[in-house]
């Protein structure tokens, strides 16, 4: 869903989480979210569904009001386009598949790189004009070597974790007594434990990868992969996925389960947070606790195919990407020579650069670099950021005063203290309005004409009113 709206000075959108049995339509990535726009008067605007992965309309079209009654040769259509963007094989006859060309000769096994498939002997022919190469065994382990990864920005890109990161991760959770782990979108760790279990130097580990590029059904058996869409708690083949998560979760042989997930850039945190929810509930009907981990933008994350967010010198910046966990922060072990330290204040290890603050009482620095404490904000800002007295707050020497995101408020009562989730008015302004309107009003015409006023448009007057 194309979501830039949601940046204009006067909208936000809202996705309104399912409640009770009503289903909401499918696209190829399975049930659509229900969005909601939302003006700055507290007004909701006509709901509507969009796509759960895609956040442009170009990558998925699908649209459609919540009230709109939709014809049956539209859902018929539309159910043709769905089958038509499913994977060319079901998981079983992935299975299948990957038994027979393990069992190939070396100079048989090739791997298509046009088509992104492992190619059986009888299949050479049809993808002879096709870029092809040699498959060896060590490749067959690291798929998400051999794979080229998915690059589009706005729906399924894939950043893949450096080793180096995947091991701190496997290492961190063995040693606190993990044996089974759940990966969410992280086929990097995946294909590790795998590896480290065929080295047998330490306790095995089990794993299920739950992750939308249904490439990887190819290399995995139907215990250890699932095609999933972590933003709406979609298991493409159904009830038969959704019972390997149940098996793989119910399984009581002395394992302690934890969950990795790494939620590709952008995405919608509240439908996320849902989906890792319904997991967890999943495990507590069976259990008591679920432990997460949560790979977002306190310990470095690095990506072995991300332009900026790499290991030492090779990036142009130092990743941003942070671990975010319900594991208690000082049983995270940073290593010492790699720049980390314990706080014994804040009970966590934290980047040597990280100075503790006496009157925020605790480490604030987000990136890695030494914060400073503002005395007008009452906190601590980044190093670069100096104290506006126009503006009220900190921000960047050169950033366009009156103009910052903050002065935007809350869409109820313009206060800059909150947001309009918070507001104490909320509601009861919502309803004033409703008892007050009437869809005659010459002034309601009036701000309706108001609304269909460009971004742009807005922006100039809005520009013009701060200079003059």
């Amino acid at each position: 869903m194309d979501v830039t709206d949601a940046k204009d000075d006067s909208f936000g959108i809202e996705v309104i989480l399912p409640d009770g049995d009503k289903k909401a339509p499918c696209c190829p990535h399975g049930p659509t979210l229900l969005f909601e726009k939302v003006d700055k008067a507290g007004e909701k605007g006509r709901r509507f569904y969009a796509c759960s992965a895609c956040r442009d309309r170009k990558d998925c079209n699908f649209f459609q009001w919540e009230d709109e009654k939709v014809s049956e040769a539209r859902l018929l259509a539309r159910e043709a386009e769905n089958q038509s963007k499913r994977p060319p094989f079901t998981q079983e006859e992935y299975c299948t598949r990957f038994l027979k060309f393990a069992s190939l000769p070396l100079d048989a096994k090739k791997f298509c790189q046009d088509c992104q498939i492992l190619l059986l002997p009888e299949e050479h022919e049809a993808h002879s004009s096709h870029r092809s190469t040699a498959v060896t065994t060590a490749q067959l382990r690291r798929p998400s070597v051999l794979l080229r990864p998915l690059d589009n920005k706005k729906s399924n890109a894939q950043y893949l974790f450096t080793d180096r990161s995947s091991h701190f991760l496997l290492d961190t959770l063995a040693a606190l007594g993990y044996r089974k782990v759940l990966c969410v979108g992280t086929p990097r760790l995946q294909e590790l434990i795998k590896l480290r279990n065929l080295e047998k130097k330490d306790d095995p580990m089990r794993s299920l990868l739950l992750d939308i590029d249904f490439r990887y059904a190819q290399f995995y058996s139907q215990d250890e992969f699932c095609h999933y869409n972590m933003f709406n708690h979609h298991f493409f083949d159904g009830e038969a996925s959704r019972g390997v998560l149940q098996t793989f979760l119910s399984e009581c042989d002395g394992g302690k389960v934890v969950m990795v997930a790494d939620p590709p850039f952008g995405g919608l945190v509240t439908p996320l947070a849902n989906s890792f929810r319904l997991i967890s509930q999943m495990w507590r009907t069976l259990h008591m606790f679920l432990t997460v981990c949560l790979v977002f933008v306190s310990d470095q994350v690095d990506y072995d195919n991300h332009p900026l967010y790499k290991h030492g010198k090779t990036g142009r910046k130092q990743s941003p990407v942070r671990l975010f966990t319900n594991i208690s922060p000082k049983d995270v072990i940073l290593p010492k020579e790699e720049g980390y330290r314990f706080c014994s204040v804040c009970g966590r290890y934290v980047w040597s650069m990280n100075k503790h603050c006496t009157k925020c009482n605790t480490c604030p620095s987000k990136d890695g670099r030494e914060w400073k404490h503002c005395s007008l904000c009452e906190k601590c800002v980044k190093p670069s950021w100096k104290h506006c007295p126009v503006c009220g707050h900190c921000a960047l020497p050169d950033h366009p005063c009156g103009l910052s995101p903050g002065q935007e408020g809350c869409f109820n009562c313009g206060s800059l203290k909150h947001k309009r989730k918070a507001c104490p008015l909320k509601d009861a302004h919502r309803l004033n309005r409703r008892k007050s309107a009437s869809s005659h009003h010459p002034l309601l015409k009036a701000k309706a004409k108001a609304k269909r006023k460009s971004g742009a448009a807005r922006r100039a007057k809005k520009l013009a009113a701060v200079s003059s």
